[in-house]
Formats: C-alpha cells, structure tokens, sequence
C-alpha cells in the first residue's frame, strides 16, 4: 500500500485561473482549501473533485479521463467528473465534488457540495441475500444501497470478519509495511447505518428455489427474492507427506496471513512451494521480514504461461537480486519439521512452509441447488445464472467476456465489479458485463499492471525496456489485442484497457 504526497501542487484555484488553459478533454492538477482538486473540461462544461483516489491514494491527474469520467494509475478505479463518485472499483468512497464559478473568461473553485445523487431503482425485489461476503459480496451489498435499493439486505460470509482488502494479505501487511487497521474495507457501524445485515462465521447449507429460501450452518432458514452467489474460492491442497504439519501455511484468509506472520517470528528459513502471483508475493514479502526464502515451482520460468518469457525473466531476476533462490521445473516430495524435500532428492532446510498452489472455485452449494456449472458457475452476460433469479460473482462466475469467450478469473478487481453489476442487474438494470480484467502484482520494486485475459498461446511483443523496469508486453492472438502488462507505464495500461473496451486498434509506445 502506498499514499500520495500532501504537498500540494499546481494553481491555487480559488484565486482563479483562465478557462482556455484547461484544455477540452484534459485535466490540470491544482489545489483549493488546502486540499489537491483535480479540474476537468469536457466542452464547456468544467469539473472538479478531489484529485486523490479513494482506494490506495493514487494521483487521479496523472490517469486517463474518459468522457466524464477519470480513471485511477494505480489501480484502474474509476470516478464520475461531474459528482465524484467512485462508479468502478477498487475504490469504493466517492471523492469531494467542488462548486465551480465562473467570471467573464475564468474560472475559481468555490466550496465543497455537500449532496449525494439520489437514485430509484428500475425494479425491487422483495429482499436479497448475498451468499459470500468477500469482493463480490461487499461490493453488491454497497451498490445496492448506492442505487437506492431499501429492502432488506443479509451479507453472509463463512469467514469470521467482514469483507476486507484481501489483496493486501500476500503484500504490504505481509511484508509488515501496512497496518491490521488498513485492512478492513468497512467497520461493522458502517453496514448497521446501511441497514445491511451481516452473518460471519456463517455458510448456506441448502437453496431452495421454489420457495425461495437458504438454510444457514445454524440452521435458520432466510427468504430472498433475489440471490447473488459470492462464495470465493478455496487453496488447493498438497497431497505429500508432511502436508499437516503445523509449519505448512496456506494464505487466503486474514486469519491465514495472522498465522503466517505469527510463525515468521520465530523463523528463519522458508519454503514457499508454487511459484504464482500469490507465491512470489508471498516470497518477496517474506523477504522484506529478513527470512531466507526458497521458491519451488513446476514450470522453467516463473509466471511465464501468464506474463510471457521476458516479464517472467524479469520477476525471476528481481526475486533473486532480493536473495531469493528459486527451485524450477521441480515438485515438493514431502515435507519434514527442518526441510521440504524435492524430486529430485534435494533438502530444502526450512522452519516454515507457505504453499500457494492454486484455488478452486466454491462450486458445491450451486451445484446442489441444481445451477449449471462447468469449471465455476456458468452464468449470462448479466451474471445471472441458469436459475432465474440466482446470480454469481466473484472467483466462482464464468461468464462470457465480448473478446476472450467464457472466462473465469480470480481477480479482486473483477470480483468487485462482478458484484457491483450483480447489484445493478438484480435492480433491473440489465447491464452486460463487459469490463476487461484488470490485475495488479508486487514484486520488490517491480509493479505489474496487467489488463485483459491472454493465453500460454498469445504472441507477446515488448516495447520499452525491462532491466530499466518501464515497458509493456502486448498480447495478440492472431491480429486481436488480448491483454497488456506494464511496468512502470501506468498510464499506458489505462490506454490498452480502454482499447480492450471499445475494441480498438492499440499500439505500445
């Protein structure tokens, strides 16, 4: 986690500035009342809002504006110019919306407006339960009363917190660079003055469709008049001997990271078995707490089916300048108190063990209820499912994506805008998902952006310099764009993901 610098930067807007030096189409930075405000045309309209995003305190006048709408370098959130508010996440809180006065040929920012849009939703049903109170859950609970939705609404999550900024669990909390404080998306007096009922440590152990009705782990049974499966995804397992030791650590959970931080206190040597993006987060985290640190992994390259030859060149170099010793094209053979042995027979000394492997979509409950599936739970471009009034989001929802075909991906930031359209759609907005993935990865001091869903097949093309970490990998199958990764360009990425939307021509600088 990173924030933005309090200096403040540019004109003083309240003393005025000429309208003809903010271009049509352009943002310029400055400040009023102390504070970073961001100004905007579009025609002659102008716009001005808080000039910092919500999520992780990204410079919103070095993104892209779009329309009237601006989108975050960081992380891809994305804020409406002429109300402040956050329409896409990550970002969840809306930013200050400013007055504008304008004078013969200036203009000055006037004062804070305070009011929120008020919305009526197209259809209400009669209550809706969210089943998984993870990124999707959150988020559609949130939008459901963003969009004026006052029926009863019922969060309920088998983990034992509410929902929380998970992609943090494997970075900068890992790392010990973020507090426990940063970690919660809400407090719990925020969903009691939304009226948003909340379950923890709670699943649904049946769904009744006729009668429209869950039956919770306690026994209780709820009514809805329209669900959203949000039930995440679960590790995969390793299957060796030694796999129950207490030293073996999985991360999903904040109670896993809890664990794991806990063990690194008294240890000095790990193994982290699977080379993943979780994995080699995990690797450069542990890292930054000082401890030797060995990575396994089953390919020759990490991250290369995803990220292509050079990237993956890229991480691997980084990882090891950090010190960490990588083990490729090898698989964990068993797993004692002091070492993780290989196939290959080599000991691995270590006094903690972090497995990240992999996860399966938490397909069971929609599978007993008699919902199609096939590799997740296999819904519409509205993320409706083959249950009329049954939607799915999140790590659980293959849908189908207007440039790659039926997809599933395990991204947050997908995850939240699943559920933000599920919350639309269950209002009757019958909005198509069409937004392209977005995923972020740290790794030391190398920042990955990645937007649009690729494949091991796709021909990667780099523009820019990796060992001076500023360039991107293009994507095509074929002559169709699938996905860029950037480092150290994020204004680029911001350019290839709206390319992806609009289905136009992208070329890497």
């Amino acid at each position: 986690m990173a924030e933005a610098s309090g200096d403040l930067e540019g004109p003083d807007f309240e003393k005025g500035f000429n309208i003809d030096d903010v271009a049509d189409g352009k943002m310029l930075l400055g400040h009023a009342f102390g504070e970073a405000v961001l100004v905007a045309r579009r025609g002659d309209e102008l716009f001005a809002i808080g000039a910092t995003c919500t999520h992780y305190g990204g410079p919103l006048a070095k993104g892209l504006m779009v329309d009237c709408t601006v989108r975050c370098p960081w992380h891809h959130a994305r804020f409406d110019l002429r109300t402040g508010e956050a329409i896409a996440a990550p970002a969840l809180n809306n930013v200050i919306r400013y007055k504008i006065d304008k004078r013969g040929e200036q203009f000055s920012v006037a004062g804070k407006i305070d009011e929120k849009p008020v919305r009526k939703p197209k259809s209400s049903s009669a209550s809706v339960v969210i089943v998984g109170a993870g990124a999707a859950g959150g988020a559609a609970a949130e939008m459901l009363r963003r969009e004026g939705y006052d029926g009863p609404v019922t969060l309920i999550g088998a983990d034992e917190f509410l929902p929380y900024d998970r992609p943090n669990l494997s970075k900068d909390y890992l790392a010990g660079n973020a507090p426990e404080e940063w970690i919660p998306l809400r407090s719990a007096e925020f969903y009691r003055e939304q009226k948003i009922d909340t379950f923890i440590n709670t699943s649904v152990t049946a769904i009744d469709p006729q009668k429209k009705q869950v039956t919770l782990s306690d026994g209780r049974s709820l009514g809805y008049g329209a669900l959203l499966l949000a039930t995440g995804a679960e590790p995969v397992r390793l299957a060796i001997s030694g796999d129950d030791l207490s030293h073996v650590c999985y991360l999903r959970t904040l109670a896993d990271s809890r664990r794991i931080i806990d063990k690194v206190k008294s240890a000095k040597r790990a193994v982290v078995i699977g080379a993943s993006f979780i994995g080699l987060e995990v690797a450069w985290s542990l890292r930054e707490r000082k401890l030797a640190v060995a990575v396994v992994g089953k390919g020759s390259l990490p991250l290369e089916k995803v990220l292509g030859r050079e990237l993956g060149n890229l991480i691997r170099q980084t990882h090891e300048a950090n010190g960490v010793k990588f083990h490729l094209g090898r698989k964990p053979l068993a797993i004692t108190d002091r070492h993780v042995e290989l196939d290959d027979r080599t000991k691995l000394d270590c006094d903690l063990v972090v497995v990240g492997i992999g996860v399966r979509p938490n397909t069971a409950i929609a599978e007993q209820t008699g919902i199609a599936t096939d590799n997740g739970v296999l819904v519409n471009e509205f993320l409706e499912t083959s249950v009329p009034g049954i939607f799915a989001a999140g790590d659980i929802a293959r849908w189908p994506d207007p440039r790659a075909g039926r997809i599933r991906v395990e991204h947050w930031v997908v995850a939240q805008r699943h559920g933000q359209t599920a919350a639309r759609n269950i209002l009757g907005a019958h909005e198509a998902f069409i937004l392209p993935p977005f995923f972020w990865s740290n790794h030391f001091d190398v920042h990955i952006h990645y937007v649009g869903h690729g494949s091991g097949n796709d021909q990667a093309i780099v523009s820019g310099d990796l060992k001076e970490k500023e360039a991107s990998v293009t994507f095509r199958s074929g002559d169709e764009l699938t996905a860029v990764a950037s480092v150290g360009r994020d204004l680029e990425n911001l350019k290839a993901e709206l390319a992806l939307e609009r289905g136009e021509q992208f070329h890497s600088s």
